[in-house]
């Protein structure tokens, strides 16, 4: 059983050297390999399995790379990692990428190139913050998103979903970039903005009114609260949701207002 696991194994891993493959696919394989290692390490008495696992930063040698002591995560030595932050057992930090501060790189994300990540920053799922990126402050990368180039995330943004940060885009404040939307260039997400799909290389449009931020999400889509409706659902629905959302007929009427000039100089 044990060969054959490890020839298993030895497919795999030449699957993921040379084959182009998504996040979610190298996700899936990675899942594969660590219970192979897992069933091994069991069949020959080893519980704590992940203390003896082979480096999981395939084109790196054994010697250029180490376990972080909290979590157990790959690191090449390279890369600068402080002692206080948390890198999950399947994770990897390569390159010259620091990591630091009260920071978690967990699932099986990776930190690479000179990207930082620090402060309560938290990166997960298939998640790839490369470059020379930044995440920190109370920032969440998570699922199959991206984060490269110059991009900032910070504040308690968050960019999850196979969404893309890239360039100089910012996303800070409390705003959401997700879904499959892809934010570049100058672009700035923030305060309680939400966008959810299409390529913005501007910043997309935001009003904060006196209960709600409008967003426009996505192409012919606004967002208000957690309701998002195309343009002409909002002139048609704006009064009726209102009430029922609880605001003042002061607040219909501006919210009116506001999605009139956002359906007409929005995208």
């Amino acid at each position: 059983m044990k060969i054959k696991y490890e020839h298993e194994i030895r497919w795999i891993e030449n699957e993921l050297a040379t084959k182009k493959l998504s996040p979610a696919q190298r996700g899936e394989y990675r899942h594969q390999i660590r219970k192979k290692e897992l069933e091994i390490a069991f069949n020959s008495g080893h519980r704590e399995a992940h203390i003896r696992r082979k480096p999981m930063i395939t084109w790196l040698k054994a010697e250029e790379q180490h376990q972080h002591k909290n979590g157990g995560g790959w690191v090449a030595n390279t890369a600068t990692v402080e002692d206080s932050v948390y890198i999950g057992a399947d994770a990897r930090v390569s390159g010259d990428a620091r990591v630091f501060g009260n920071a978690q790189v967990y699932g099986y994300a990776w930190v690479s190139g000179n990207a930082q990540v620090s402060g309560n920053a938290r990166v997960s799922g298939n998640a790839q913050v490369l470059g020379d990126a930044r995440v920190f402050g109370s920032a969440r990368v998570f699922g199959s998103a991206r984060v490269y180039g110059s991009a900032w995330v910070f504040g308690n943004a968050q960019v999850y979903g196979n969404a893309w940060v890239y360039g100089s885009a910012r996303v800070s404040g409390d705003a959401r970039v997700f879904g499959n939307a892809q934010v570049y260039g100058d672009a700035w997400v923030y305060g309680n903005a939400q966008v959810s799909g299409n390529v913005w290389v501007e910043t997309p449009l935001f009003i904060q009114g006196t209960k709600h931020g409008v967003s426009n999400s996505s192409y012919g889509k606004l967002s208000i609260g957690c309701i998002t409706l195309t343009f002409a659902e909002w002139k048609k629905q704006y009064r009726s949701l209102g009430k029922c959302e609880g605001y003042t007929e002061k607040q219909i009427k501006e919210y009116g207002a506001i999605i009139a000039l956002a359906t007409k100089i929005g995208k």
